[in-house]
């Protein structure tokens, strides 16, 4: 299932903001809407942001400086380490002379055998039957293909496996509902939706074997900036002793970021919570909302953490440095 194409020079995105009811496919012209693109969530998903700055770079910087090109689009989503990574290394092609649109078409391709890569290590950690829990979306509408977090489940589905998934709402933007969900059934896998609230519940009665998440952003010793909510359904699996498996690119390491208390968490409008997605109201217009995208996961809770270079276990701080080779 993919998000992004870039044709004859034009790129174009799957508005995830209208999926499941509707999949429309919207034209990029200029670097307003790119930016307007990311920060309103039509494209989402670390290495899907990536793959996005690229094109987006290597298309308008034809009419833009590129240096301030870069600063524009990374403040649309700052805590996505993806979309800085992916801007440095334009610019990088740019001071050496390089094409950039065949940078942009290498780091889409790039990540394609990156997902398949971590599809793969993921999945050597999962057996047929097992139970699941996703929360939030790291398939592939927030990548390329097979996705991070979904990619062991997609890859064992093409061999073989049968797992059966319980998929966290994920709110207040529901893309585990939206969008995992939507993904999984298509793909022909056994999913079944609940809200949030409920992670414990399935995982008390004994349903679920392994939990698997994307991620945003890796600090160096391990603590990762995943979707918010990500860290109480890590609490949980820790007191009900069930692994809990961070799935993303090794881009996504930032040795730069020391610790969690480092990673800048994104505060988005208090209006998604009480309005996004709703008929009408869920709250007073005069009630605050308090609304963080992510919430960082604390390296202790973690049991391993999967990356295209490898399975990084605990400690952190030495197991993700030793995959630099």
């Amino acid at each position: 299932m993919e998000s992004i194409k870039f044709i004859g020079k034009k790129l174009f995105i799957l508005d995830q903001t209208l999926l499941p009811n509707e999949e429309k496919w919207v034209e990029i012209k200029n670097k307003e809407q790119s930016y307007n693109a990311v920060k309103t969530l039509m494209v989402r998903g670390a290495p899907a942001i990536g793959i996005f700055a690229g094109y987006s770079m290597a298309l308008f910087s034809e009419n833009n400086n590129i240096y301030e090109l870069k600063n524009y689009l990374d403040s649309s989503r700052p805590t996505a380490v993806n979309l800085s990574w992916a801007t440095d290394r334009i610019v990088k092609a740019f001071e050496n002379g390089k094409n950039l649109i065949d940078e942009a078409i290498a780091i889409h391709n790039e990540d394609i055998e990156m997902c398949r890569k971590i599809s793969e290590y993921g999945l050597t950690l999962l057996n047929n039957g097992d139970g699941i829990l996703t929360h939030c979306n790291a398939g592939e509408l927030a990548t390329s293909r097979y996705g991070t977090g979904l990619g062991p489940l997609l890859l064992g589905k093409e061999k073989g496996y049968e797992f059966h998934v319980f998929c966290d709402e994920t709110r207040p933007l529901l893309q585990g509902a939206r969008l995992t969900s939507y993904e999984l059934e298509k793909a022909g896998i056994d999913v079944t939706l609940i809200c949030d609230n409920m992670a414990g519940f399935v995982m008390q009665k004994g349903l679920i074997d392994a939990i698997l998440v994307g991620c945003d952003r890796i600090a160096a010793n391990g603590d990762t900036a995943n979707k918010i909510g990500t860290s109480s359904v890590a609490v949980l699996a820790n007191y009900y002793n069930i692994p809990f498996y961070v799935l993303g690119p090794y881009s996504s390491v930032d040795f730069k970021c020391k610790t969690g208390n480092d990673i800048e968490i994104e505060e988005r409008e208090g209006d998604e919570i009480k309005h996004m997605f709703f008929e009408k109201p869920t709250a007073l217009n005069k009630t605050k909302c308090f609304n963080p995208a992510f919430d960082v996961t604390d390296n202790s809770l973690i049991t391993a953490i999967i990356t295209d270079k490898g399975i990084a276990y605990p400690p952190f701080d030495n197991s993700l440095k030793e995959m630099l080779g």
